[in-house]
């Protein structure tokens, strides 16, 4: 391990929940030194990854940063054969689709989004992170999971009440993500958003094993939870078996 180059990750990532950081904060955030987060910060934006107000004198992360995540975004050919598919899928149903896939912290992470024209959807923007349990997209994953390693994840979790219609009792998650496992999609009725349905299908690779999903998502009071479970499961099904590797 590289020590320095970790430092410099960890605080390049500590600007995920933040615009902007302060010296200071960046060292509580990272449990570094003041000394160190000034060294790294420094290094950070002689590089071009950060910039620094002369005013407040605090970093903001700049648009090279986007270019870490190009590549992974550019070059795997799940994504490249999806965006056909949501583009399809989108012009079937008239609504938001989405593809996303998990992350190391029991998140999904929205990489790939189709709207349509008529209105203005929730600003999503590439990499945003929704807790597994809080989405339709994660319970379809983490319904595939063997029981064993479901009950540590459920066990591990933190439930954060993100609307007052959040899910936060682990039995009412568990009959939930069951229900996926029986429907073969998930589904959730504003967990994480107001005013937001969604739907959604895992998406496997050659071996049969959950990758991603796709989701459709649609506004309350247009649709209704049952609505949405019956013209829009059988779609999102079809859409995730077409994207999937597996044969």
């Amino acid at each position: 391990m590289i020590q320095s180059l970790e430092k410099g990750l960890s605080v390049l990532e500590s600007f995920r929940a933040h615009a902007s950081l302060s010296l200071q904060e960046i060292a509580q955030i990272n449990g570094i030194t003041m000394g160190s987060a000034q060294r790294v910060a420094y290094t950070l934006e002689r590089t071009g990854y950060l910039s620094k107000d002369p005013r407040s004198k605090r970093y903001s992360v700049t648009v090279k940063g986007v270019g870490l995540g190009y590549s992974y975004l550019y070059r795997q050919p799940l994504f490249q054969h999806a965006h056909a598919v949501l583009h399809q899928l989108n012009q079937e149903c008239g609504e938001i689709v989405n593809l996303s896939v998990p992350d190391d912290a029991d998140n999904m992470v929205f990489v790939m989004r189709v709207a349509p024209a008529r209105h203005i959807p929730e600003y999503m923007p590439v990499g945003t992170r929704i807790p597994c349990i809080s989405s339709a997209s994660g319970r379809a994953l983490w319904a595939h999971l063997p029981p064993a390693e479901l009950d540590q994840k459920l066990e591990s979790v933190t439930p954060v009440k993100h609307t007052p219609r959040t899910t936060t009792d682990i039995a009412a998650l568990r009959a939930l993500i069951e229900q996926a496992r029986h429907d073969q999609y998930g589904y959730a009725d504003e967990e994480f958003y107001a005013g937001d349905v969604n739907v959604a299908a895992a998406i496997y690779d050659e071996t049969g094993a959950p990758i991603g999903a796709v989701n459709i998502s649609v506004p309350k009071p247009r649709w209704s939870l049952d609505r949405a479970r019956q013209e829009l499961g059988p779609l999102v099904m079809r859409a995730a078996r077409a994207i999937s590797k597996r044969k």
